[in-house]
């Protein structure tokens, strides 16, 4: 896939209309380059100008802010900021509610305010204006979903319908979690939780999750973030359910039934 960077775009004298940030695990996590791609297919196919920072981009510190370390935060953040400012970028997207939430909430203390989108908000808008046109009963039309709502993109930023109006598009039918919208149970990644060891408890708290996403009996659960579905997807392969239950991003959905 040819992904136009932002140095190759100035270059040329040109700018995008949004820079979608890739993020760690959308660049180096296996799983999650396959939901970058995804998001990129559809970015492709609805003719969204659109650009990535590449070598420029780093991490935006939300994990080392969440584990306490502060001073990295702000290195990372600040490198980040100058970058972005001095592209001139108004509009970001990113597949990440934990990139989202620090770049909309927490980088314009530091100098660094866009408007920052998350990609199920993004997608759903796409929907609506009729950009994304969606096969006539597709692969899922019918197929038992259960949408995993992500702290930093719910309880956070209070996103809960965009995701699910995502999914409602492809004709499934969406089963809904005990604990779900502002009462979802955290998949046990957030706060930096991802990478660190686990405090000693009865239950993990991904196997508790994922039970309850089993418990619905949906085939498919869909999740709007990658340190979501790495939960999850452990979560359903501890049950030996890997073979009847797959974790998909929302944006892998849509790219599986585009038109």
């Amino acid at each position: 896939m040819h992904i136009p960077t932002m140095a190759e775009m100035m270059a040329n004298g040109d700018s995008p209309d949004v820079l979608f940030w890739v993020g760690c695990a959308g660049s180096y996590d296996q799983r999650a380059q396959k939901i970058t791609k995804a998001f990129v297919a559809i970015l492709d196919k609805v003719g969204t100008k659109y650009a990535i920072l590449g070598k420029e981009e780093l991490c935006t510190g939300d994990p080392a802010r969440r584990a306490g370390n502060e001073f990295m935060f702000q290195m990372m953040a600040y490198q980040n900021i100058q970058v972005l400012n001095g592209y001139g970028i108004k509009k970001i997207v990113t597949a990440c509610p934990h990139c989202f939430n620090i770049l909309k909430n927490e980088y314009p203390e530091l100098g660094g305010t866009y408007e920052v989108i998350h990609h199920s908000v993004f997608l759903q808008q796409l929907i609506d204006d009729g950009k994304i046109k969606l096969q006539e009963g597709g692969s899922f039309k019918g197929k038992k979903i259960t949408y995993h709502d992500s702290c930093y993109l719910g309880r956070a930023n209070n996103i809960y319908e965009a995701p699910r109006k995502v999914l409602e598009a492809l004709d499934a039918e969406l089963v809904e979690m005990k604990r779900c919208g502002s009462k979802g149970l955290c998949c046990g990644a957030g706060g930096a939780q991802m990478f660190k060891e686990e405090e000693k408890g009865t239950l993990r708290i991904n196997l508790e999750r994922a039970n309850e996403a089993l418990g619905t009996g949906a085939s498919i659960i869909a999740a709007a973030c990658p340190f979501c579905n790495t939960m999850m997807t452990d979560g359903v392969k501890n049950s030996n359910k890997e073979d009847d239950v797959q974790v998909l991003d929302i944006a892998e959905l849509i790219a599986a039934s585009l038109q």
